[in-house]
């Protein structure tokens, strides 16, 4: 895979471990921060998820930072190009990753020049939402159900699509798989826009997806919500069940978006980009905007963070190795 490769390079390129005790502490700049743009790295194309919340907390986010925020697209490899490049930016304050759920899954299923909890400093958990499996109008399925009793009669015969191998919701359709009996043919793509094309065509029966690149989609009755990956309902995807409600007893898996630092950020930048961003997201017209996408706004502290991010590593390393899932599968 080409995006395999060009993560690869920045491997070669020489990510150096934060844990290394020798390398100096960077020290502050003389002026407080920020005195210039701020870049905010994104590693996944315009028009996924991430994208959309990134651009929803621009504006606001400069206002409150007083300069440019500056969002690079750098998609590939389920968000692992963009999370190369933040980890092994310089640590002064002025390159941020706005993280997805692969986030997690990707340090099991990847080779990575990089580990989540050792290279980035957590900031904040920004909004957590439902996935939401959909099926096409034109397709049989009124209800999960109905797919799963299709996929039974004839395994693998019924095709998913997902933003990506690896990814939340391709690993978590592979344990409601599991779970339930049945199985599905993924056909994985690089990034959500393509995706959503494709489902929105009838090109594939099934998409799993977060509810930020398909509420639109619904709303119009394109795309038929048949399931939710929420304990219960959500107010996301009025009238759907959850999986847990479908026979999926427990199963919850909700999509998420947090800001990350590269480690050893200095610690009072950190908390300078924690207030900042806290007091955006609890801003009421930021946090509608963010919930009108099918997300709900968290705000959470640092600490909060970074043990959510670490459960989840957890919780789908094991699904991940169970099920023998990597990138290049």
């Amino acid at each position: 895979m080409v995006e395999r490769r060009n993560l690869l390079a920045f491997a070669a390129a020489g990510l150096a471990a934060p844990a290394a005790a020798a390398l100096p502490r960077p020290a502050l700049a003389q002026a407080p921060w920020p005195n210039r743009p701020v870049r905010l790295i994104v590693g996944w194309p315009p028009g996924g998820s991430v994208d959309t919340i990134a651009r929803i907390l621009q504006p606001r986010m400069q206002e409150a930072l007083g300069q440019p925020i500056v969002i690079e697209n750098k998609g590939g490899a389920s968000g692992s190009i963009g999370g190369a490049e933040a980890a092994r930016a310089a640590p002064d304050g002025y390159t941020w990753l706005l993280a997805y759920d692969t986030t997690a899954t990707n340090e099991t299923v990847m080779r990575l020049p990089y580990k989540t909890p050792e290279h980035f400093a957590a900031v904040s958990l920004v909004a957590t939402g439902p996935l939401c499996m959909v099926a096409h109008k034109d397709t049989p399925y009124r209800s999960f159900r109905d797919v799963v009793e299709a996929a039974k009669r004839k395994p693998g015969d019924i095709s998913y699509a997902t933003s990506g191998v690896g990814g939340l919701a391709h690993v978590a359709t592979t344990l409601l798989q599991q779970q339930g009996g049945f199985r599905l043919d993924h056909v994985p793509y690089r990034g959500a826009g393509p995706a959503v094309q494709d489902a929105m065509a009838g090109h594939v029966p099934l998409f799993m997806s977060n509810v930020v690149v398909i509420s639109q989609h619904i709303k119009a009755g394109t795309l038929r919500p048949l399931g939710v990956t929420t304990p219960g309902e959500t107010p996301h995807v009025p009238g759907v069940p959850s999986f847990a409600q479908q026979g999926f007893g427990g199963f919850e898996a909700p999509t998420w978006w947090a800001m990350l630092a590269p480690a050893r950020t200095p610690a009072p930048v950190v908390a300078r980009m924690h207030e900042a961003l806290a007091g955006v997201l609890l801003e009421p017209e930021t946090k509608a905007k963010v919930e009108e996408q099918g997300a709900d706004v968290v705000a959470s502290t640092p600490e909060e963070c970074r043990r959510f991010i670490q459960a989840e590593i957890e919780k789908w390393g094991k699904v991940i190795r169970d099920n023998n899932i990597r990138a290049d599968s």
